[in-house]
């Protein structure tokens, strides 16, 4: 199931602890079969995408032999709601493709619902945001060069073949997007070498180089990628919390004598070593969770009408991409998601540990597997759609 192709399918192929010890660290090959991303996308669903989506590059765009196709080979002007835009030409796209341009389509989880739910399941696993592209080739070309990228990837075949060599870490490891140094190199040699068929998935770390290429045929592969927390982002939040430290908002004494200019020094290192020890790596991961954004969906009534009907067949879904916080205060309960805080009735928390533990169920289920009545379930979850919780179909 495309809910579970991560924490489910992946981690049973690979094992728990060795995914959690290997992940961001090393590269990771596993054979799920094919039945296991079938359900993902095939071309009856991709043209469904491309005909009824606007998609003018660079959301869509072709790549051929390392470089951009010009768009204005595969593209016209054309309007969309009174504003000119670039749509699709299907037959300047055909004839790309054919001669051997690779395409690229970037999120392509908000277009499509079981990519989606694989990637939601992704970033259950890693706990930080993730995006999936699709990569589409016909031929033996390619569409990029040797190259890293500065985020996690999971590439995950769904049609075709597509030969991969990995490479490693180049000269200097672990890059970022906004780093001091982009002219690292690649190394010498090959780490991890196949080809990749429908149902293998491959994990390929932030920053080590690898160059893929076609075999021939037709090859669609998802890339799915994330981007972990590094000590820079540790180091970024302790600086926003500087502004409530009176001497950081001190202006430096640039003219005064060499004494005091030390002295003022040595004040803000240990104001700034105290802040660390205050809200280390720990603190600042769990607020980071409690911060983790929402999918945007909507469920309009369940949201909007006063006393909207709940009925036992009612489909409910779990909004959360990770189960929240939960602080208890005699009858009250706070919920904090998507960095906001939510107080509702204690009776919501048994509610709220089922919906954070089985994410879709019927109303009826949620009821019983929380053992609270169906009528106080209802108004439950009323509420938890009003602050965009849940949303009930």
């Amino acid at each position: 199931m495309t809910d579970a192709l991560f924490t489910g399918a992946v981690r049973d192929a690979i094992g728990r602890e060795d995914l959690a010890a290997r992940i961001s660290e090393d590269v990771i090959f596993a054979d799920i079969g094919e039945e296991a991303v079938r359900p993902l996308l095939d071309f009856d669903a991709l043209d469904e995408i491309l005909t009824t989506r606007p998609l003018a590059p660079p959301r869509l765009r072709l790549h051929r032999e390392g470089s951009p196709v010009p768009a204005d080979r595969y593209t016209a002007t054309g309007e969309l709601s009174r504003s000119t835009t670039r749509v699709i030409r299907p037959e300047g796209l055909y004839r790309e493709l054919r001669d051997g341009a690779s395409l690229v389509l970037d999120s392509i989880d908000r277009l499509h619902p079981p990519i989606r739910a694989a990637a939601d399941d992704l970033m259950r696993l890693v706990h930080e945001r993730a995006q999936a592209n699709l990569y589409l080739i016909w031929g033996d070309s390619h569409g990029f060069d040797t190259h890293w990228d500065d985020h996690d990837t999971f590439i995950v075949q769904v049609a075709g073949a597509k030969a991969w060599k990995v490479h490693g870490q180049g000269s200097r490891p672990y890059p970022m997007k906004v780093d001091s140094d982009h002219a690292h190199t690649a190394p010498e040699g090959t780490v991890w070498e196949g080809v990749l068929r429908p149902g293998h998935v491959l994990h390929v770390p932030r920053g080590w180089w690898h160059t893929v290429t076609g075999t021939g045929g037709v090859s669609a592969h998802l890339t799915f990628g994330f981007t972990r927390a590094t000590g820079v982002d540790w180091a970024r939040s302790l600086v926003e919390r500087l502004f409530e430290e009176e001497v950081f908002r001190r202006d430096l004494p640039r003219f005064c004598a060499a004494e005091d200019r030390r002295k003022h020094h040595d004040r803000l290192v240990r104001v700034l070593a105290e802040l660390a020890e205050e809200h280390g790596v720990d603190g600042f991961l769990a607020d980071r969770d409690a911060r983790f954004p929402r999918r945007q969906s909507f469920s309009l009534r369940a949201a909007v009408e006063d006393g909207a009907p709940v009925g036992p067949g009612a489909l409910v879904e779990f909004v959360p991409l990770l189960a929240p916080p939960v602080e208890r205060d005699g009858d009250r309960i706070t919920v904090a998601v998507s960095g906001r805080r939510y107080r509702l009735p204690a009776s919501a928390e048994p509610v709220l540990a089922v919906l954070a533990r089985d994410r879709e169920l019927s109303a009826a289920e949620l009821a019983e597997r929380s053992g609270t009545p169906p009528e106080a379930t209802a108004a439950v979850l009323r509420a938890l759609a009003r602050h965009h919780l849940v949303l009930l179909r």
